[in-house]
């Protein structure tokens, strides 16, 4: 195992790795923008090193300088978390050449997975389903409308080199398919500086179903089976839970076969998440790999007593795995919500500012990952993602309460700021919700019925649900 290892990060998941490290011994470096001196982990890591100013890409995209506080502390490996440098090949072949480790999968599989369409040529020769779709990126309005005529109504526009549910667009009919593909071109060019792009079939109410995988550099892979990651907003999850639910036992056995299968083939190693489209039907398609840790693993981890990060670090310093697909055991259902620093009333617009209160809930089964403390100033620069709740519980009613208590208990306030806990209540007192049976336009329905005059209460203003 690594002695120091550096954390290419910040909030939440930095403080996650940060913990993992100490519980086995390693030495950690954290780095910072000037914005963020005052992050937690600054203050939970063995060593901090500034690394440039609040941008992004002169700070926590910039492989340079993260290498370079690699080798003035000695650190022997690099965690890229999720975002940022997480899935980018070129920063994982940098770190190689200078001789760190970078906790993920080998550069060629990162490249492979980072373009989708590539991903999904790879995955279907694995013999894994794939929407109908683009077998090559778009050269134009002409190509596009070519492919979606052979497709079929309605399509979506996606980013090639995208992730993160970024750079998407729907077009339900020909009219509105040049608009889509300008609008995604030109995201993809901005986010990713990788302007080309791809369409596939758009399922209207489909489920978004992915599986946490872990394979090891010797040919053995395990899956921890699934999470349901449906309620989304712009393509961004909210909600997620474990095993997913209202699916049948042979569709949750066979996503978990795919998904190690299409993970085997590929020659992926550490830890990693398989995501699928799933119909009304229960018929699935792969639609993209994730070469990194996942926001919401914690889900995985209540369910199968197992610390993902604590495995990816023992696999990223070439160990084997630990147990096989026999030994795995799920639990009970998991529920993990997602506290983002947003104003669910103004179209989820980023609502920052200094957090004056700050008291996480607690309680029996009940988790939260975080990097809030009081005082803490949450800026306008990165991701407003604040904290994750997640409870467990035998049976997914109970987890479904004890949720809904956790987030009653959540106390955050300060000038300015709004957090998306009324949404997320309002999501599980949902009865299409309540019942396991929604899809992803279920964040759609309840924002079109808060703009129809329902308006989203106060953080403290709803009462506590009873069952």
């Amino acid at each position: 195992m690594f002695e120091k290892l550096l954390i290419a990060n910040r909030g939440e998941i930095a403080v996650r790795i940060a913990r993992a490290c100490r519980e086995l011994g390693i030495r950690t470096v954290a780095v910072y923008s000037t914005a963020d001196a005052d992050d937690a982990v600054v203050r939970l890591a063995d060593e901090a090193v500034r690394i440039g100013p609040p941008a992004a890409r002169h700070s926590y995209l910039n492989a340079a300088a993260i290498v370079e506080a690699a080798r003035q502390t000695g650190a022997e490996a690099v965690h890229p978390g999720y975002g940022f440098l997480a899935e980018d090949a070129d920063f994982a072949e940098i770190c190689a050449d200078n001789g760190l480790v970078f906790v993920g999968p080998a550069p060629e599989v990162v490249r492979s997975f980072g373009d989708k369409a590539r991903a999904r040529a790879l995955m279907a020769s694995a013999g894994l389903p794939v929407p109908a779709g683009s077998a090559e990126a778009l050269t134009s309005v002409a190509h596009a409308r070519a492919a979606a005529a052979e497709v079929g109504y309605p399509v979506i526009v996606k980013c090639t080199a995208g992730g993160g549910g970024r750079g998407m667009a729907i077009a339900r009919s020909a009219a509105e398919l040049a608009g889509a593909y300008t609008r995604t071109r030109a995201a993809a060019h901005g986010l990713f500086g990788d302007d080309r792009v791809y369409l596939e079939r758009y399922l209207t109410q489909a489920r978004h179903v992915e599986v946490q995988v872990l394979c090891d550099g010797y040919g053995h892979g395990v899956h921890l089976g699934t999470r349901d990651c449906s309620v989304q907003r712009r393509h961004q999850k909210l909600v997620e839970e474990g095993p997913a639910p209202a699916l049948s036992a042979g569709t949750l056995a066979a996503l978990g076969a795919a998904a190690l299968r299409g993970a085997l083939a590929a020659g992926y190693t550490g830890v990693g998440t398989f995501e699928f489209l799933v119909d009304e039907s229960e018929r699935f398609h792969f639609i993209e790999a994730n070469c990194r840790i996942q926001v919401e693993h914690p889900v995985t981890e209540m369910i199968s007593g197992i610390d993902l990060v604590h495995e990816q670090l023992h696999l990223a310093s070439a160990g084997a795995l630990r147990f096989t697909q026999a030994e795995v055991r799920l639990h009970g259902v998991a529920i993990e919500c997602r506290v983002n620093v947003e104003d669910p009333e103004r179209d989820f617009a980023p609502a920052p500012g200094r957090l004056d209160r700050f008291v996480p809930p607690g309680g029996p089964f009940t988790r939260v990952d975080t990097h809030g403390y009081p005082g803490y100033r949450v800026g306008p620069y990165y991701d407003s993602l604040l904290a994750k709740v997640v409870t467990w519980a035998p049976e997914r009613d109970l987890a479904l309460d004890r949720m809904d208590r956790a987030l009653g208990e959540f106390d955050v306030a300060g000038p300015g700021v709004r957090t998306t806990i009324p949404f997320l209540r309002r999501i599980l007192d949902d009865a299409a919700f309540r019942k396991g049976r929604y899809s992803t336009t279920l964040v759609d329905r309840l924002t079109a019925a808060t703009s129809a005059g329902s308006p989203v209460e106060s953080d403290a203003a709803k009462p506590l649900r009873r069952s």
